[in-house]
């Protein structure tokens, strides 16, 4: 986690398991939620950009994933993975927005045809 360095000698004489995060903020809470999200696509042309997801809970709170990759290659009926993270977890989800964006500033704005998406959080598997 954050400053995991400064507890290293506090938590080595423990045997207990620890949790440990891959990926954290710098602000509280420092833990991210990763989840696992795997899209199928039918565009004839390749898109090359970037995906950025949105999931609502049945209260109307939503969070936007946090990602920090390189852009990812879409092909016609080619899966792809992408994993990205949330600084929150909403157990039941109501609502999932994506948005693809090439992130380019001239030219047309393209649209992502999705046959196929799987959303699997990865700190809760059984979801």
């Amino acid at each position: 986690g954050y400053h995991a360095d400064r507890w290293k000698k506090l938590l080595i004489p423990y045997s207990s398991p620890t949790k440990a995060y891959f990926d954290t903020s710098g602000q509280d809470p420092f833990c991210m939620y990763n989840y696992l999200l795997d899209i199928t696509t039918w565009n004839k042309s390749i898109r090359r950009g970037f995906i950025k997801v949105k999931i609502t809970d049945y209260d109307g709170n939503t969070i936007e994933s946090q990602m920090n990759s390189e852009a990812s290659t879409f092909q016609q009926y080619k899966r792809v993975k992408i994993l990205t993270g949330f600084h929150r977890d909403i157990e039941k989800i109501a609502k999932i927005s994506l948005t693809f964006s090439t992130k380019t500033l001239i030219g047309p704005k393209h649209k992502l045809r999705i046959l196929q998406m799987k959303l699997k959080s990865l700190n809760n598997p059984k979801r």
